[in-house]
């Protein structure tokens, strides 16, 4: 699975309502879909296409409630899930520290030994990590009365190179 293009929010939506069944066979549509943050018309899709696919069975457990039992094609279709996601995760840790080294490598090509990194989340920290590695300091905010120095900028996925004196972002 690929991050921007495979990895759809079916699939992720899959994987966390089979774990909340796993956790709790009798939880309700309605529970799935406030843990999830989606209407319960949605969650009633998702359940019904696993079921459809033979990854979990319903039973009734009294009159107005069900229970869902995840089948062994469901156990072993969480199981790729998890295994793809760990996969794809891996990956781009693997890619986020490859771009950010060779950015690196134009920052000390340029002349430079510190960067602003800008944005949010984990590709923040593999920035910051690569940039301990790499030997390059990583400033707060620009310097008062000092030169201009290069901004690495985490946007969405990517990683992109702006330095001083550049209209353009090195994508």
């Amino acid at each position: 699975m690929n991050f921007e293009t495979e990895e759809t929010p079916e699939l992720v939506r899959d994987m966390a309502l089979l774990e909340q069944i796993e956790h709790d066979p009798d939880i309700t549509q309605a529970s799935m879909a406030v843990r999830l943050g989606v209407a319960v018309g949605t969650v009633n899709w998702h359940v019904k296409r696993l079921i459809a696919k033979g990854y979990i069975k319903v039973k009734r457990a009294t009159r107005r409630k069900l229970r869902y039992i995840i089948t062994p094609e469901g156990i072993a279709f969480r199981a790729r899930l998890t295994v793809d996601y760990i996969e794809q995760s891996l990956l781009l840790y693997r890619n986020t520290r490859q771009r950010v080294r060779t950015l690196l490598a134009e920052v000390k090509q340029a002349g430079f030994d510190r960067v602003i990194i800008q944005g949010e989340g984990d590709l923040v920290d593999i920035c910051r990590l690569t940039c301990l590695e790499q030997g390059i300091k990583v400033e707060a905010e620009m310097p008062q009365f000092s030169t201009p120095i290069p901004i690495l900028s985490v946007e969405g996925l990517k990683v992109v190179l702006k330095k001083p004196g550049e209209e353009e972002a090195t994508p």
